[in-house]
């Protein structure tokens, strides 16, 4: 059984993926296992109006949003992770959410990637699209989905679970229990 030593969680600071954060804290403290959180800052779109775009300064608003994401991390790290677990956080921008995570858990050789999911059907989920099953589908690595509650409050709202994603070229056998 391959041992797992980096878990890498990614989170948007939703109440889905603070779920996933807490899972991949009690993964990181029975292994025990470093454990990289991750945010993917996206860039901003410009605008249609060409004065507005003059007058507004896009590098300094995401210069000042990714740093203010980077407290948010630390933060979150500082309040969820227990102390005795090795935590890095990297904030990263990119158009590409779901491509950044799978670069990141592929640079630092990550043997985990615990991701939540948001519960979204229908709509929701075509507009928004998911970054959980777009890792899912682009990276080697194994996956544990953690399941969020449905956004339209739908028949399973008020129930969590986890599902063990495995690649077909995954390099080994993993053993997960289904987190609460």
């Amino acid at each position: 059984m391959k041992q797992i030593r980096r878990i890498l969680c990614p989170t948007d600071f939703s109440e889905a993926s603070l779920e996933a954060v807490k899972a991949a804290n009690d993964l990181a403290q029975q292994f025990p296992a470093r454990l990289t959180l991750a945010h993917v800052v996206q860039p901003l779109t410009p605008l249609a109006d060409v004065e507005m775009m003059r007058s507004f300064d896009v590098r300094l608003y995401e210069d000042q949003l990714r740093k203010g994401m980077e407290n948010k991390l630390a933060d979150l790290a500082w309040k969820m992770i227990a102390k005795t677990v090795d935590t890095r956080t990297k904030t990263l921008c990119s158009e590409d959410p779901a491509g950044m995570i799978c670069e990141l858990a592929e640079s630092e050789d990550t043997d985990l990637i615990v991701i939540a999911t948001h519960g979204m059907t229908g709509w929701r989920h075509y507009v928004h699209g998911s970054v959980a099953q777009k890792v899912v589908q682009r990276t080697q690595r194994p996956v544990l989905l953690i399941h969020g509650r449905p956004a339209n409050g739908g028949a399973s709202a008020g129930t969590a679970g986890a599902a063990v994603e495995v690649p077909a070229g995954n390099p080994g056998p993993l053993s997960v229990g289904v987190m609460p």
